[in-house]
C-alpha cells in the first residue's frame, strides 16, 4: 500500500515553493498538513485565501480556535485536534479548557452554544435542529454568524479529512483521547 509522503520543498512545484517560503517567514515552519496540500498548489493557494477571508469573521480569534478545535475533535483528527488544542492554548484556553470544548462541555454559555452548534454542523453535515438555531441566535450570533460558522467549519473539515485520507505525522504535541460519555 501506498504511504503518502510529507514533500519537501524541493518536490512540488514552483507556486507551492513560493508560498512555503512565505509560511516559513509567517510561522516560523511549514506545517506538515500544509506541505501536504502543496502537492497541489492550486488548493493550497485556494485554501490559505479562503483561511484569510474566514479569519475576517463573525468569531474573535479565541471563539475561532474553539471551533476548529471542536470540528477537529467531531472529525477525529488526530492532527487538527492536535494543532488547534496548541493554538487554542496560545488564545488563552487551559488544558481544560481544551477538553472541555473537545467534549462540548465548557462552561461559558456563549462559548458552549458556540461549539456544540459546530459539533452538529459537522456530524449532521449541515443541518443543525431548530433548537440548535434558537440557542445560536438567543446568544446573540445573527445570521452572517452562522454563515461563518459553516465556512469555518467547512475550512476545517478540509485539512481534517485530508490528514484522516494520508496519515502524514503530526507536528504538534499530542493530546490524550478523550472519554466523550460525560457529552
Amino acid at each position: 500500500m501506498k504511504k503518502i509522503q510529507v514533500p519537501t520543498k524541493e518536490q512540488v512545484d514552483a507556486k507551492a515553493q513560493q508560498i512555503f517560503g512565505q509560511l516559513e517567514q509567517n510561522l516560523g515552519m511549514v506545517p506538515n498538513l500544509y506541505a501536504t496540500i502543496g502537492y497541489s498548489s492550486n488548493v493550497l493557494e485556494g485554501f490559505l485565501g479562503f483561511s484569510q477571508a474566514v479569519a475576517q469573521s463573525s468569531f474573535t480569534k479565541k471563539e475561532g480556535e474553539a471551533i476548529k478545535l471542536a470540528v477537529s475533535e467531531t472529525n477525529q483528527c488526530q492532527y487538527c485536534t492536535a494543532a488547534h488544542t496548541a493554538l487554542a492554548k496560545m488564545n488563552g484556553f487551559s488544558e481544560q479548557d481544551t477538553i472541555d470544548i473537545r467534549k462540548g462541555t465548557i462552561a461559558d454559555k456563549r462559548l458552549n452554544v458556540l461549539v456544540n452548534t459546530a459539533h452538529e454542523i459537522t456530524k449532521s453535515r449541515g443541518r443543525i435542529s431548530d433548537e440548535t438555531k434558537e440557542r445560536f441566535f438567543e446568544q446573540g450570533f445573527d445570521e452572517k454568524a452562522l454563515v461563518d460558522l459553516v465556512a469555518l467549519v467547512n475550512l476545517t473539515g478540509f485539512t481534517n479529512f485530508l490528514h484522516n485520507a494520508t496519515q502524514i505525522p503530526v507536528d504538534f504535541p499530542a493530546v490524550p483521547a478523550i472519554n466523550h460519555q460525560a457529552a
